[in-house]
């Protein structure tokens, strides 16, 4: 398997029918759905969970995503997603790239940029991230 960055974290997808649209394939909403549950897999597996962030009164909310579709997925594809920490200032974001592949003929789907930003949950404001969020996320820092 080919990943763009080294040491990603990957989870394992199944297309459903439930994925498909009118012109057969995966409906790119679809994708976005995926890049999302694979943050927040990601993030648990790192240690901060929604349990943690409502503790913690701070929450990640995207700021911006950049998705480009690569190929199609049809029902029934084997897709593995993989994401990485790209980068986080320690303060007030953190920005996380994706690669969808499908590993049965080798292509990429799909690449893929989130931006997030760091919110008080009480309020909606914008908040310095906590030092378990630096920790954690800073932690899994992968250079791009």
């Amino acid at each position: 398997m080919y990943w763009d960055l080294p040491s990603p974290f990957v989870i394992d997808l199944v297309v459903e029918a439930s994925a498909i649209d009118h012109f057969g394939h995966v409906n790119n909403a679809e994708y976005l759905r995926w890049v999302e549950q694979v943050s927040w897999e990601h993030s648990s597996e790192l240690g901060l969970n929604l349990t943690h962030y409502r503790k913690l009164d701070r929450a990640m909310v995207v700021h911006r995503h950049e998705l480009d579709y690569l190929a199609p997925a049809f029902e029934g594809d084997r897709l593995q997603l993989a994401t990485w920490i790209v980068a986080c200032d320690a303060r007030f974001t953190l920005t996380r790239r994706f690669q969808l592949l499908r590993p049965a003929d080798g292509r990429v789907l799909l690449r893929a940029r989130t931006r997030f930003a760091c919110i008080a949950l009480s309020s909606g404001r914008p908040r310095r991230l906590p030092a378990e969020f630096t920790q954690c996320y800073g932690s899994a820092l992968v250079n791009e």
